[in-house]
């Protein structure tokens, strides 16, 4: 397993991050805090240990600082902690919190501590090694404290677009900005002729300036991660369910997509809430 723990394995994702960090401003901010506070049920955590694994932009733990939680971020990605580092100090500077380069699957809980909430938005899929990311994650969770974590939905296509991560990940820039032309663009067309047959009109243009209402995120930024987020790998959620029941956690709340897994385009993740049931046993 050791080389999945290097970056180098791995999409660029930090680069992304750091072009979309620019960005960022206080409408963002606030989605961000909405989301998290859907997510979690509440919207204040006051001096709770809060764990960002896969911080990317560093806007989660910016949200959770700002709901007052004592924030740790980590990320495999030397550009994503470095733009995670950038983003806290200027909208955070005098709040608690430490961002470092670490990978998921070098935290013990003997090495690393526990925490009140471990949160993992859109991360542990592209590790590898899902499963044991997973495992390795959840592991950090204290006595009924709370693991959060968002997954790729498992749909008919998961295959193809596995092969297509791989390649395009390792295809020069070029070949990925065509790719995202025609992804785009075949994208469109669908939306289109979906909205005209129920006689509507879908503007792409409308789409992209909208799209902060529903990630908080740009919608090319979102284009670029999809297509080159490899590794890659989906669950399906009573698989999910089950696994996390054999680790000693409850569900609390989940977010599944709804409508047809084909997969044609892609696929959003599903949401998880999950409780630790008992106290954690130590290794």
């Amino acid at each position: 397993m050791a080389e999945l723990t290097q970056a180098e394995s791995h999409f660029r994702f930090g680069q992304n991050w750091a072009d979309f960090a620019r960005q960022i401003e206080q409408p963002r901010i606030e989605q961000a805090q909405r989301d998290l506070a859907r997510l979690l049920g509440h919207d204040h955590l006051d001096g709770l240990r809060f764990l960002d694994i896969g911080s990317g932009s560093g806007i989660h733990s910016l949200a959770a600082l700002r709901m007052n939680a004592e924030i740790t971020a980590i990320d495999i990605d030397a550009d994503s902690v470095s733009t995670t580092r950038a983003l806290l100090a200027r909208f955070a500077p005098h709040s608690r919190w430490t961002a470092e380069v670490r990978s998921v699957f070098d935290l013990t809980p003997e090495s690393f501590g526990r925490f009140d909430i471990v949160y993992s938005w859109g991360v542990l899929h592209h590790t590898g090694a899902m499963y044991d990311a997973i495992r390795s994650a959840a592991s950090l969770v204290d006595e009924h404290g709370t693991f959060c974590v968002a997954l790729y939905g498992r749909t008919m296509l998961c295959g193809v677009w596995r092969l297509e991560k791989r390649l395009y990940s390792r295809a020069p820039e070029w070949v990925q900005r065509s790719l995202q032309r025609l992804y785009v663009g075949a994208w469109w067309t669908a939306q289109s002729i979906k909205a005209g047959l129920r006689g509507r009109r879908f503007s792409l243009r409308e789409h992209t300036e909208n799209y902060l209402h529903k990630r908080g995120m740009s919608f090319h930024t979102d284009v670029h991660d999809w297509l080159g987020g490899y590794p890659y790998e989906s669950v399906a959620p009573e698989k999910l369910r089950d696994f996390m029941c054999a680790l000693g956690f409850e569900e609390q709340r989940s977010f599944i997509q709804p409508g047809l897994r084909h997969g044609l385009f892609g696929y959003g993740c599903d949401e998880y809430v999950f409780v630790r049931k008992a106290a954690p046993v130590s290794a």
